[in-house]
């Protein structure tokens, strides 16, 4: 258990990292394409960086993450079967698993900024509440 705990803390310090950048990011009054681009991959890292967490998990209770094309919903969906993460943040998660997709398939010149700020806006939200959820996995685990 100490292991997965030093890794889960590896990964919290990467995305809290990630997040100072990109508040610092949309602080910038002008949203070029560079900026745009720069918040899609912080929006992408942070969600990287909550699979990674699920993943570790997962692999410690001794789960397997099926490989498949949707392996990534997959992941989400055996979180939620496992009690790691509740319905409400998977379906809340699920906007940005979606949006990482077109990321890392699309163009940044194509970014919708219209689609992308709510996103980025929304993350530290989303990351407090996915990190309130886990500790509360973590330490129900820990008292079995």
């Amino acid at each position: 258990m100490d292991e997965l705990l030093r890794e889960i803390q590896a990964e919290k310090e990467y995305i809290l990292d990630t997040l100072r950048a990109l508040n610092e990011a949309l602080q910038r009054k002008e949203k070029t394409a560079v900026e745009l681009a720069a918040i899609s991959t912080f929006l992408q890292n942070t969600y990287n960086g909550i699979e990674n967490i699920l993943k570790r998990i997962l692999k410690f209770k001794g789960i397997f993450i099926p490989v498949s094309e949707s392996w990534h919903k997959g992941l989400i969906d055996l979180s939620v079967d496992n009690q790691i993460i509740s319905l409400e943040l998977s379906k809340r998660l699920d906007e940005y698993r979606a949006f990482r997709h077109f990321s890392i398939h699309g163009y940044g010149v194509l970014l919708d900024k219209g689609k992308l700020m709510p996103l980025a806006t929304n993350l530290p939200d989303l990351w407090s509440d996915f990190e309130s959820e886990v500790d509360t996995f973590i330490k129900s685990s820990r008292n079995k």
